[in-house]
């Protein structure tokens, strides 16, 4: 078998990095195999062990691949884009904090990806307080972290119940929490 460029192997990774992010948001930490991710990529499965010590490993890259886009809106475009109907359907898309909660939660402590997930709580907490109108510094963390709990309850219940009409209005309830 020939091998690949370093350029190649690159974008291969690359390329798993992007798929797992989408599919481990889509069906959860345990619901989605390698050989399946792999296959998604358009890849082998006998060159995953090439770019990546494990899966563990893989998904953190791929939490921090999916982390980075939630950091690039404003604080009003976050809030409305968080609390949609669209983030809501398309979890492989959206914010793998809302996505992942539950899976992470079962994660062993000082694992790799809570630590991911932790600083990305963090992060996402000190981005909204730092778009707040400026108060005391303790004030804004306590209301980013207020905010980011609400939208992420909000988005985790509405993909969770089977009425549409509930889950707008989760996600409506959610945004005037925030707003106001």
């Amino acid at each position: 078998m020939p091998r690949v460029s370093q350029e190649q192997a690159r974008l291969n990774r690359e390329r798993v990095v992007e798929v797992a992010s989408s599919l481990f948001r889509q069906r959860g930490l345990n619901g989605i195999g390698v050989v399946d991710i792999m296959a998604a990529a358009g890849l082998t499965h006998g060159g995953f062990y090439g770019q990546f010590a494990s899966k563990d490993a893989l998904a953190a890259e791929a939490f921090d691949a999916a982390i980075r886009d939630e950091y690039e809106a404003d604080l009003d475009a976050f809030i409305e884009n968080y609390l949609s109907i669209d983030h809501v359907r398309m979890p492989g898309i959206g914010c793998p904090v809302a996505a992942l909660a539950n899976d992470i939660a079962r994660e062993p402590p000082g694992s790799a990806l809570r630590s991911r997930f932790t600083h990305a709580v963090k992060g996402l907490a000190g981005l909204i307080a730092d778009r707040l109108p400026k108060t005391s510094k303790e004030r804004r963390r306590q209301r980013s972290i207020v905010a980011l709990s609400t939208m992420v309850g909000a988005v985790v219940l509405a993909r969770g119940v089977d009425d549409e009409a509930l889950a707008d209005e989760l996600l409506k309830a959610a945004r005037s929490a925030v707003a106001g």
